[in-house]
């Protein structure tokens, strides 16, 4: 777990934990979004270029999708 910096650290990522996921993906998409210098892309503008590489990849036959149990297998592995 992350070392805790001072009080008022403690009390805002004991709140955002106490969110629902998607709370947390928006807030942890946000501070990413907040540490990028103005002419490079935000985080989430680069994840949604990534994603929209991968599905053209996977419509075109250029990439396969691993099925479920094979995926979670790799991630166990890691």
């Amino acid at each position: 777990m992350l070392q805790r910096m001072n009080a008022r650290v403690d009390h805002l990522i004991d709140e955002a934990l106490a969110l629902a996921p998607e709370e947390r993906s928006a807030v942890v998409l946000a501070l990413l979004d907040s540490l990028d210098g103005e002419d490079d892309k935000t985080v989430s503008q680069a994840w949604a270029e990534e994603i929209r590489r991968r599905k053209s990849e996977l419509r075109s036959g250029a990439q396969r999708a691993a099925p479920w149990a094979e995926a979670r297998a790799r991630l166990k592995a890691l």
